[in-house]
């Protein structure tokens, strides 16, 4: 069978049935990270805690990393936030919303001391001011819990 017709060209019966698997494919992990993204903010009101406090991330500015664009598309912020702040409503718990440009993981927890020049490849907290070093995502949560207070 000729898959050229003039200068174009023609998809044959089996490019296409491949094309229909593939889609299938990304449906299906479409449905399963939903889920997943379900179950999550499900478990996290299910604990019933007195607040929860969500970062308002500037994802414009990360998916124009081309290090990061794809995972961050695939995670689905807003549909987890979105999630989070009906299904708290309807649990009675309150969503707190920090600052975009709330320091939360360039702050020292112990002294206050914010370090400006924090990089992403940097996971332990190092204080100058101190001497403290934390895991950088223990440090975040830290500040963000005391900023909902």
């Amino acid at each position: 069978m000729n898959t050229t017709k003039g200068e174009g060209y023609s998809k044959t019966r089996n490019i296409i049935k491949s094309e229909r698997k593939l889609l299938r494919i990304h449906h299906r992990l479409a449905n399963i990270r939903q889920n997943y993204r379900h179950q999550i903010t499900s478990e996290i009101i299910g604990r019933k805690p007195n607040s929860i406090t969500l970062e308002d991330l500037n994802v414009q500015g990360m998916m124009s990393n081309r290090h990061l664009s794809k995972t961050v598309q695939e995670l689905g912020f807003y549909e987890f936030r979105r999630q989070i702040e009906y299904k708290a409503q309807w649990a009675g718990i309150t969503v707190v919303i920090a600052d975009r440009y709330f320091p939360s993981s360039k702050t020292c927890v112990t002294c206050g001391h914010v370090k400006k020049n924090l990089r992403l490849s940097e996971r332990i907290y190092h204080c100058e001011n101190c001497g403290n070093e934390i895991d950088r995502d223990l440090q975040a949560a830290i500040n963000l819990r005391q900023y909902a207070s």
